[in-house]
């Protein structure tokens, strides 16, 4: 087996990133309803509000590394079944191996950095 960096075992990798971003989703949500507590309390009105645009697009912000996350969550299962069903470090598109130094980097990605692009 050709050495990985942190673990050799794919399926150990994969389960410390989602639990990685479990936690960060957990993070960004707790940010984001921090926010909305905030401004729910104050009559902010976002158009004539100096600090309204800053406070619209953290929340916007927030709002679209959460939704990242998600599909983060989605391809790491999606690695999973790869993994379960031995496929993983198999290109989906082309079926040539993906290169170790890609899954090193990305352990969740499905394809080779030729059918990526």
């Amino acid at each position: 087996m050709t050495s990985h960096s942190g673990s050799d075992d794919p399926r150990s990798r994969l389960y410390e990133l989602r639990s990685a971003t479990i936690q960060r989703a957990a993070s960004l949500l707790s940010s984001f309803n921090g926010i909305v507590e905030a401004t729910s309390d104050d009559a902010t009105d976002d158009e004539h509000d100096p600090e309204g645009n800053t406070i619209a697009w953290e929340r916007q912000q927030i709002a679209a590394l959460l939704e990242e996350t998600r599909y983060t969550l989605t391809d790491i299962a999606a690695a999973q079944r790869r993994l379960d069903e031995g496929r993983y470090g198999t290109c989906t598109i082309c079926g040539l191996k993906i290169a170790v130094e890609r899954l090193d980097a990305l352990p969740a990605k499905a394809n080779c950095v030729n059918c990526a692009t």
